[in-house]
């Protein structure tokens, strides 16, 4: 019993199942994609890329271009900044990983016999805990 190929009904042959199971399935891919696409990982890759093109160009000044900057290689040092603040996201991205929320697998406390995996839109059809 389906109201159509892409929505089962509860009633149908495993549709309700079927249902809760792809969407456990995307709510892990969700969460893993969150956790490749972190803001620190692209920043600090950025940071670094950036840092070896600018120490690079640092490293092979001339001595006319050291001359109108008062002899301060300001390419060497920001480049060496760049590569440290870049190293120190990626660390950062290391040290303390983002944490997806919860999946509704463990917010429903693992799914038990009683039929009560149906996550958030299945508690307010619980009773209150004093009756």
């Amino acid at each position: 019993m389906t109201n159509g190929r892409n929505d089962p009904t509860p009633n149908g042959p495993g549709g309700a199942a079927d249902w809760q199971q792809e969407d456990l399935r995307m709510e892990e891919r969700s969460a893993s994609a969150a956790r490749l696409f972190d803001i620190r990982r692209v920043i600090g890759v950025l940071f670094l890329i950036y840092g070896v093109m600018v120490t690079l160009a640092g490293v092979f000044v001339s001595d006319a271009d050291l001359a109108k900057a008062q002899n301060i290689n300001i390419n060497l040092w920001t480049g060496l900044a760049m590569l440290a603040l870049g190293l120190f996201f990626l660390l950062w991205l290391r040290l303390s990983p983002a944490v997806p929320p919860p999946t509704a697998r463990e917010a429903g406390g693992g799914g038990g016999a009683g039929g009560d995996t149906a996550g958030p839109a299945a508690e307010g059809n619980r009773p209150p805990a004093g009756e």
